[in-house]
């Protein structure tokens, strides 16, 4: 294995661990990175760390100003609306390909996603998010599109962070039952290949979600 192999490597691990961190909240928005300390936390050189971030800050998940200091970037109603129009745009044409294109074996990942499912709300927190994301990629996933499916992924690891302030507000105290009834009858017109009514009632299901709750929210908030 040659340096720069050795160098790319542990970059990528610095990534993957510093992107980790931000989408779980354990760094918060518009904390400072202390560079250094997650060096030596992390066991590598600065270097490959240097690497990590300005591959994060390309990405638009850390902001580096004028002294070098390194911040997580901040989270409001602006990035939430692009990415709640975002995903209007292109979850529903996912949708509707996943269910001209799903394999039999993506249909059992599916079901058994769909199988997990718990309501998006505040009593069941941090394990309701993860289920409703591997829910939502199994659907997107069977789309076959990759370069969809690469776009969704990164807008889901953005859009979990205002799901998780949307477990904050008076919305996540809801049962939201509703939602909840809804991803499977997405799952039941996707298996019997009605695309267009699967993608319709996704656009119906992205209009009423707890993202676009948070996003409204924060729009108000700002206007105060």
């Amino acid at each position: 294995m040659t340096s720069a192999n050795v160098f790319s490597s542990k970059g990528g691990l610095a990534y993957t661990e510093l992107r980790r961190r931000i989408t779980s909240g354990g760094l918060a928005p518009g904390s400072r990175l202390s560079q250094y300390e997650l060096a030596e936390e992390m066991g590598m050189s600065i270097t490959p760390l240097r690497e990590a971030i300005r591959r994060l800050a390309s990405e638009g998940w850390v902001v580096m100003d004028a002294h070098r200091d390194v911040r997580v970037a901040p989270m409001g109603a602006s990035e939430a609306r692009e990415l709640l129009e975002v995903r209007y745009s292109l979850e529903p044409s996912a949708t509707e390909l996943a269910a001209q294109r799903r394999t039999e074996r993506e249909i059992a990942t599916m079901k058994e996603a769909a199988g997990e499912l718990l309501p998006v709300t505040r009593a069941w927190g941090e394990e309701a998010i993860t289920a409703h994301r591997a829910f939502h990629r199994a659907i997107y996933a069977a789309s076959h599109n990759k370069v969809m499916v690469r776009l969704l992924d990164d807008l889901w690891d953005k859009a979990d962070r205002y799901r998780r302030i949307g477990l904050e507000l008076p919305a996540g105290a809801e049962p939201r039952i509703v939602d909840l009834n809804e991803h499977h009858r997405i799952l039941e017109l996707v298996i019997d290949g009605d695309g267009a009514a699967a993608a319709e009632l996704v656009r119906s299901h992205i209009r009423n979600s707890l993202g676009a709750t948070v996003t409204g929210t924060l729009e108000d908030q700002e206007r105060v």
